[in-house]
C-alpha cells in the first residue's frame, strides 16, 4: 500500500522552539515543507513539483526570517507582502503557510480539490495576497501595492517572485521601466532562476542573456545569490534593505526540483534527453516513495546530529500502489491534432507552426521535430507570437498559432484583432479549452475565448468532439477555409471516446445526431460536455424522456435549414456550453432561431458556466456548476416534466404574431 503522510504543525513548532542556529532551523523547516509539498501534490494527483522545490528555500527564508507578516498578520496595514507571480510554486507556498498554522491541515491536503487550495494562488486561501498564474503581471501588481502603501502612509515591504522563463513576457519589461520612472522603491523582485521552463532549458527556448545588466539598465539595484543557501540569502536581503532610492531585484540561482536528487534539473534533463520530466503532474508511486524517503531521511539525519528526536508524521491517505489508468477507449484529441498537423505539414510547405513554450502539451512535437525550420518557438510571449504570425500571413504563409486558450484569446486579443483587419488567414488553436481540468484554477480555465474570437468578423470557431473530428477540423481549416479559424481543444484525456454515427459528415454549420430522441434536443460540443450530455440522455431514458443529443462543433456558424430540420416541432431545446453564459454556442443557436420563421417561439435553454469557475476535480467542478450528466438530466426533467424551472438562463425567441412567453428568472 502507498502511504501518504503529513508532517504535523506541532513538529514545526518543536523545531522553532529548539535551541538551534538560524541556518539549521531554516534547513529543517524547508525540508519538512518539501516533504509536505510532495505529499500534497501526490494526494492531489497533479501540481508543479519542479517549480515548487526550486523556490521553497526562498519562501521559507522570507516567512521565517525576513518578513514581519507572521507576527502582524495578513490584515495589518504595515505588514510585509509576498506573492508569487509565476504561481506554479503554489504547493510549496501552501506548505510554508501550513507550517505557520495559517492554512489548516484539511485544507492544505485538499490541493486542487473543491474546498481546498487552488492549483494557482487564489485570494480564497488565507495568506494569499493576489491571484496569480497568468504570467507577467506580478511586478505591475506589486508596484500597485507599493503605491497604495505610500498613499496610505503604511509601512511594510512588497516582495514578488517571478520565474526566469516568465521574464519572456512583455509586461515584465513594461513594469520595470514604469516602476523606475514612477520612483516606486519599496519593492523587491525575486527571480527564481532555475534555468528550466516547462520541459526545456530557458536558454533553449528564449535566451535571456545577462539578466544583471538588463535589470541594471532599467534602473534597478541588483543582488545575486544562491537561492538554496540561507547564509547567502541573508546577506542578499540585508544588502537590499539598505537600498532605499531604487527598486530592487534579487536574482536567486536555484535548481528546479531541488531536494529530490532525481528531480533536480541537471539530472532530470540528462535522464530525459534534454527534456525536464517533473514540471507538472504527480509522480508515480515508486518515485513518490523514493523522493519522500530521501527528504525524510535527510531530515532525520539532521535531527539526530542536533540531538533532537526523529521526525513524527501522520498518515492522511493509503491507497493501492498501482497507478490508475484510463479506460482503453479514452483518447487525447490533442494527439490527433498533432498527427494531423504533421501530415498536413508534409503536404503544404506554407504551413508554419508557432508555439508559446507548450509544444508537448499542445501536441506539436511531431511537427517540431520533422520541420524545425517551420517551427517557431516564441517562449512565454503570446502577443509577440500572434503579431509574428500576422507578418507571416501577410507574406503568404499559413501560420498555426498555439497556446492555452485563456492566454491566447485574451492576452493577445488586440494583436489578433489587428491581424483580422488585414484579412489574412491564420489558424489559432486554443488548447486547454473550457472548464476541465479545473485543478490549476481560474487562471487557466478558458471561459471567454469563444466570445472574444466570436466578436471578430469572418472567423470560424470549432471545437471537435473526438480525435476523428479533430483531424477533420484541422483539415478543413487548412484546405477549405477562406478566412481565419479558431480551434478549441481539450487538453485532458477524454472521459470516453465519443462515438460518431455511421453517416457522420463534417459540414460547416451542421452537426451530427449522437443519440435520437423526440421530446427535446440538447446541443453540445467537445469531448467533456458531449460525454455529460450522453450521460444525461441515458438517465432521462430511465424516466421515460426521449432526448436527442447533437454534436455541433461549429460554435459560431449554424446552418438554419439544418437546425430547422433537427429541431422540428420540438418546443424547447437545450444548449450545453463549455464556456461562460455569454457568446457561446447557446447564443449562436438563439440567433439562428431568431432568424428562422419556423423556429421563432422556440424556447432556448442555455446551460453554461455561471460566475467564475471553481477549482477542484472534474467530477466536483462539473457538479458544482450543474453541468454533470446527473445535474443536466435533473434540470432538463424539471423543465420538461414539472415545468418548475429555477433556470436563470432561459431565453424565448418571440414568434411573429405569437405572444412572447415569460422568461423565468
Amino acid at each position: 500500500m502507498l502511504d501518504i503522510r503529513l508532517i504535523k504543525e506541532s513538529e514545526f513548532l518543536r523545531v522553532c522552539e529548539a535551541r538551534l542556529d538560524q541556518h539549521d532551523r531554516l534547513a529543517l523547516i524547508s525540508d519538512m515543507c518539501r516533504a509536505n509539498t510532495l505529499a500534497s501534490v501526490m494526494r492531489a494527483g497533479s501540481g508543479h513539483l519542479g517549480s515548487s522545490l526550486s523556490s521553497i528555500d526562498i519562501v521559507t527564508f522570507l516567512y521565517y526570517s525576513e518578513m514581519n507578516t507572521p507576527e502582524l498578520g495578513f490584515t495589518h496595514p504595515d505588514r510585509d507582502i509576498y506573492f508569487s507571480s509565476k504561481g506554479h510554486d503554489a504547493p510549496a507556498f501552501y506548505a510554508v503557510l501550513y507550517s505557520l498554522g495559517i492554512i489548516p491541515a484539511d485544507q492544505f491536503m485538499r490541493l486542487r480539490k473543491l474546498g481546498g487550495t487552488h492549483g494557482h494562488p487564489d485570494l480564497g486561501t488565507e495568506g494569499v495576497e493576489a491571484n496569480t498564474g497568468s504570467l507577467g503581471m506580478g511586478i505591475s501588481k506589486a508596484k500597485g501595492m507599493a503605491i497604495a502603501k505610500h498613499l496610505s502612509s503604511a509601512g511594510g515591504r512588497i516582495f514578488v517572485m517571478t520565474g526566469d522563463g516568465e521574464l519572456q513576457e512583455g509586461q515584465i519589461w513594461e513594469s520595470l521601466q514604469t516602476t523606475t520612472h514612477q520612483s516606486v522603491n519599496n519593492i523587491t523582485v525575486i527571480v527564481d532562476r532555475n534555468h528550466i521552463q516547462s520541459d526545456k532549458s530557458v536558454d533553449e527556448i528564449i535566451d535571456l542573456g545577462d539578466l544583471e545588466k538588463k535589470f541594471s539598465a532599467f534602473g534597478w539595484h541588483v543582488e545575486q545569490c544562491d537561492g538554496h543557501d540561507f547564509s547567502q540569502l541573508k546577506q542578499a536581503f540585508d544588502a537590499l534593505s539598505r537600498v532605499t532610492d531604487k527598486p530592487k531585484v534579487l536574482i536567486a540561482d536555484t535548481i528546479k526540483g531541488k531536494g529530490i536528487s532525481f528531480m533536480e534539473g541537471p539530472a532530470s534533463l540528462k535522464a530525459g534527453n534534454g527534456l525536464y520530466g517533473w514540471h507538472s503532474g504527480a509522480p508515480d508511486s515508486d518515485s513518490f516513495d523514493r523522493g519522500y524517503r530521501e527528504i525524510t531521511a535527510r531530515i532525520d539525519t539532521r535531527l539526530d546530529e542536533l540531538g533532537l528526536a526523529p521526525l513524527s508524521s501522520k498518515s492522511v491517505e493509503t491507497r493501492g500502489r498501482k497507478r490508475e489508468t484510463l479506460k482503453a477507449h479514452a483518447e487525447k484529441v490533442v494527439d490527433h491534432f498533432g498527427k494531423a498537423l504533421h501530415r498536413l505539414g508534409q503536404q503544404q510547405e506554407k504551413i508554419v507552426v508557432l508555439d508559446a513554450d507548450l509544444s508537448a502539451d499542445c501536441g506539436l512535437r511531431p511537427f517540431e521535430h520533422a520541420f524545425p525550420e517551420r517551427f517557431i518557438e516564441n517562449g512565454i510571449a503570446e502577443q509577440d507570437m500572434v503579431s509574428t504570425a500576422g507578418g507571416l500571413a501577410l507574406q503568404g504563409y499559413l501560420p498555426v498559432v498555439n497556446s492555452f486558450g485563456v492566454f491566447l484569446a485574451s492576452r493577445a486579443n488586440e494583436q489578433i484583432y489587428n491581424n483580422a483587419t488585414e484579412e489574412t488567414r491564420i489558424i489559432y488553436v486554443c488548447h486547454y479549452a473550457g472548464l476541465i481540468p479545473a485543478g490549476p484554477g481560474k487562471s487557466h480555465q478558458s471561459m471567454r475565448d469563444i466570445s472574444l474570437f466570436g466578436a471578430l468578423p469572418e472567423i470560424t470557431i470549432i471545437e471537435p468532439g473526438n480525435g476523428i473530428e479533430t483531424e477533420r477540423a484541422l483539415e478543413w481549416c487548412v484546405n477549405e477555409a477562406r478566412q481565419s479559424c479558431m480551434i478549441r481543444l481539450a487538453i485532458s484525456p477524454s472521459p470516453v471516446t465519443i462515438q460518431l454515427p455511421d453517416d457522420y459528415q463534417f459540414m460547416p454549420g451542421k452537426g451530427n445526431v449522437l443519440g435520437s430522441g423526440d421530446d427535446s434536443v440538447l446541443f453540445a460540443y467537445g469531448p467533456v460536455m458531449l460525454n455529460e450530455a450522453l450521460i444525461a440522455r441515458q438517465l432521462l431514458m430511465q424516466q421515460g424522456i426521449s432526448l436527442k443529443v447533437v454534436d455541433l462543433p461549429w460554435l459560431n456558424r449554424v446552418d438554419t435549414a439544418w437546425l430547422e430540420q433537427t429541431v422540428g416541432a420540438i418546443p424547447t431545446l437545450f444548449v450545453l456550453d463549455n464556456h461562460s453564459n455569454y457568446g457561446g454556442l447557446g447564443d449562436s443557436i438563439l440567433n439562428a432561431c431568431n432568424a428562422s420563421e419556423k423556429l421563432r417561439g422556440t424556447e432556448v435553454v442555455k446551460f453554461a458556466v455561471k460566475g467564475h469557475p471553481v477549482c477542484g476535480t472534474p467530477t466536483e467542478v462539473l457538479a458544482y456548476h450543474g453541468l454533470d450528466g446527473a445535474s443536466l438530466a435533473s434540470r432538463i426533467s424539471n423543465r420538461l416534466v414539472t415545468g418548475r424551472s429555477r433556470l436563470r438562463e432561459v431565453f424565448v425567441v418571440p414568434g411573429v404574431g405569437v405572444k412572447p412567453r415569460k422568461v423565468q428568472r
